[in-house]
């Protein structure tokens, strides 16, 4: 993989951005969303509608063009008036639709819905590091490029040509990472750890060496030089944006390469240690073992169910 950090990150957790559907409404209608513990994705491509969440200080008008990302923390609903009764589920005229975009749907409103699949393992990493909610609204800077990757997918949903299905999800996974980088533009305080480090400008040029050469021995201080910092204030800074030291974090990568490759590759794990960086493979499963909790070997084989609940040092910003 190239050295672009975040095209690494949403590689190695296999993250990809699934558009299965969402609902037409009109008049006074309710829907409401229980906590779906997955990230979600949601479009407005007609209409306008208000979003409800408990964390929200108010209730937020969408309008069409509008996105949102929420973290599958929190339970929400979407409404015609936030002021409406809340239901068990469904309240007026609301109807989910099955396509992307129908060609014809009789609502005033119109919203597209996903979720992006993420590798089980490695779900919380993304979520963790998430505000409850992303909007990225029609009237940013990043409006323009969604609203024609929104119109594209519209348009790839109704033309039935050759390869819409592969269209469809490239289309859906720029959507999601322009989502992402709209957050690191205009949401940058709210995000935390690796994600907020990766859109740091300062920190920038020494990510991009560790993601380029993730087995190369880094010192403090070559990363700092590669920064245009001192060593101490690089130190202090990426503790600071990232959350976890410098040194800690070039091994939590080291270890999500390996997990990574552990499940897509037939590579030994004696190759594999030389690939992240150690110079054994004794050297190199104690570590894995210490970071993620079970053997390379061990994780290789349960690889085919993956379980969740891995301590916070499994992340890529472990601590110590």
């Amino acid at each position: 993989m190239a050295s672009d950090p975040l095209s690494q990150v949403l590689t190695v957790l296999d993250a990809r951005c699934v558009l299965s559907g969402g609902l037409a409404a009109r008049g006074d209608w309710v829907r409401r969303f229980p906590q779906p513990n997955a990230l979600k994705i949601m479009a407005v491509a007609k209409g306008s509608c208000w979003l409800v969440m408990a964390h929200l200080p108010a209730p937020l008008e969408l309008q069409a063009g509008d996105v949102i990302l929420v973290n599958g923390k929190h339970p929400m609903r979407l409404a015609s008036d936030p002021a409406l009764p809340v239901p068990e589920t469904v309240w007026g005229d609301v109807q989910s639709v099955a396509d992307i975009a129908p060609r014809r749907h009789d609502g005033d409103v119109l919203i597209i819905g996903g979720h992006v699949a993420i590798d089980p393992v490695g779900q919380n990493l993304l979520l963790d590091v998430l505000p409850a909610l992303v909007h990225v609204a029609s009237d940013t800077p990043q409006a323009p490029t969604l609203d024609w990757l929104l119109d594209q997918l519209v348009r790839e949903n109704h033309a039935s040509q050759a390869g819409a299905e592969a269209a469809t999800a490239s289309l859906a996974q720029l959507l999601f990472v322009q989502s992402l980088r709209a957050v690191l533009s205009t949401q940058a305080d709210e995000v935390s750890g690796w994600l907020r480090a990766l859109g740091d400008q300062r920190l920038a040029p020494a990510l991009q060496m560790i993601h380029a050469e993730p087995a190369r021995n880094w010192t403090v201080a070559e990363l700092a030089r590669g920064a245009g910092m001192s060593r101490t204030s690089f130190a202090v800074h990426f503790r600071e944006v990232a959350g976890t030291a410098p040194l800690a974090y070039v091994l939590g990568w080291r270890m999500r390469l390996a997990e990574y490759r552990l499940r897509s590759a037939s590579i030994s794990v004696s190759e594999l240690a030389l690939e992240v960086g150690y110079s054994s493979e004794s050297a190199f499963s104690n570590a894995f073992k210490r970071v993620v909790g079970r053997s390379p070997r061990a994780y290789r084989a349960g690889a085919a169910t993956p379980r969740l609940g891995l301590t916070e040092s499994a992340g890529i910003q472990p601590h110590g």
